[in-house]
């Protein structure tokens, strides 16, 4: 599974100040960073350059070295996991519900059975013009042999 660096630096700093309590306005007046650009990288959507990142940990109280360190090592565990191919299943047909018109909702489509027993296994079928970008939080890795049993 390969993951981009800026989004495991961006939820290492996510994590950081939300274990911390606090907010991405206080985080951002204390590592004079706006608002908006420190929510960007929290999301793994810009690079952080090395003066931000030091910035930042600055704010948090967290040392660079130990931002570095950890978001290296969930790098190196998700570079070892080996992700499951997963297997359609076949599902009866679904009652037609009536077009609502704009009092509708618009989303995405939920799998009829899950995969183990937390959120992360749950699967979404997005609709069409919906972004299709993957994110995950950087968590403990799942190994393939736990999933298939």
């Amino acid at each position: 599974m390969t993951v981009l660096l800026r989004e495991a630096i961006g939820d290492r700093l996510r994590h950081a100040r939300t274990n911390q309590r606090r907010t991405l306005r206080d985080i951002s007046r204390a590592a004079r960073v706006s608002l908006g650009y420190l929510s960007e990288v929290e999301r793994g959507q810009k690079e952080a350059s090395s003066e931000l990142l030091a910035s930042i940990c600055e704010a948090l109280e967290l040392p660079l070295g130990e931002l570095l360190h950890k978001v290296a090592a969930d790098v190196s565990a998700l570079d070892k996991v080996e992700v499951a191919p997963v297997e359609e299943v076949e599902t009866a047909p679904r009652e037609t519900v009536p077009d609502r018109g704009e009092a509708g909702f618009e989303g995405g489509r939920l799998v009829s059975e899950l995969i183990g027993d937390d959120l992360s296994d749950l699967r979404l079928q997005p609709a069409p013009r919906m972004n299709t970008t993957l994110r995950t939080t950087i968590g403990a890795p799942k190994l393939a042999s736990t999933i298939a049993a």
